[in-house]
């Protein structure tokens, strides 16, 4: 497997209702689009990253996420988010394929998945105990590229609100990963919307969401008219990758192959 191939799909916010809404999208049917453009013209692939608020704070969503993600036959790798129970979330979705924290190795990468979960808080967090097993894993695999995986954003956004609702301790994180060579990417949800930059060689990723998305650049919140969407990812030996938002109404409807990529 010399380049190993993802999808990302964050922030579903499903409830146990099939028909629920979320800011005027019905989340299970957007996800279920979400996840027909994907198998249409992205696949095959070799594993599936979901990070975060995978339920609208209703545990009865997770059968509906397990029975969606179940069948596809390749590891699904999750983090929780805000609106996730991170006991509830590891009890719902216990066994292949699905893997919850720590990280795992495919072909040259190694993917580190974080819990930024604070109970009862919007805003996120690493623990101490959390750092220390990121600066393990990442000390542990000098010669595997590594991408981390979590629910907050730990930069800004450039979005007051927002802003106040991220990572707490990004810095930490950031010092964390400055104290090694291997680190290639931090991708996270929670932002619903797209998000792009470099940071001393490492990719700064957000991915909107497969339901509503949320106006960039605001003092105040407010919903985006933007379509759902997912993340691809192509990762090579050589440490460089491919990435693409892809935004399901306009990918339905154009029925066209991959194309607007961006390399790093």
């Amino acid at each position: 497997m010399s380049t190993l191939r993802l999808l990302q799909f964050t922030d579903t916010h499903l409830y146990g209702s099939a028909m629920e809404s979320l800011r005027g999208v019905q989340t299970l049917p957007a996800l279920k689009r979400a996840l027909a453009c994907a198998r249409m013209r992205d696949w095959p692939v070799d594993a599936m990253l979901v990070s975060g608020d995978i339920v609208q704070d209703d545990p009865a969503g997770y059968a509906h996420f397990r029975k969606l993600f179940a069948d596809f036959g390749v590891p699904v790798l999750c983090v929780p988010g805000n609106h996730d129970d991170p006991n509830v979330m590891r009890r719902a979705l216990a066994g292949k394929p699905f893997v919850l924290g720590g990280f795992m190795d495919m072909a040259a990468w190694r993917i580190v998945l974080l819990d930024s979960v604070v109970a009862g808080s919007a805003a996120g967090k690493l623990s101490a105990a959390a750092l220390v097993e990121l600066d393990r894993a990442l000390a542990s695999a000098p010669h595997r590229h590594v991408m981390v995986c979590l629910h907050h954003h730990p930069v800004a956004m450039d979005s007051r609100w927002l802003d106040q609702v991220g990572l707490e301790n990004g810095e930490e994180l950031l010092a964390v990963l400055d104290k090694h060579r291997n680190v290639r990417a931090v991708t996270w949800g929670h932002v619903h919307q797209a998000f792009d930059s470099l940071r001393k060689g490492v990719r700064l990723l957000a991915t909107p969401s497969t339901c509503a998305q949320f106006m960039p650049h605001t003092e105040q919140f407010a919903v985006d008219s933007r379509p759902p969407a997912y993340r691809t990812f192509e990762l090579k030996a050589d440490g460089t990758f491919v990435t693409e938002v892809v935004w399901i109404d306009r990918e339905r409807a154009a029925g066209t192959p991959r194309a607007g990529s961006s390399a790093a």
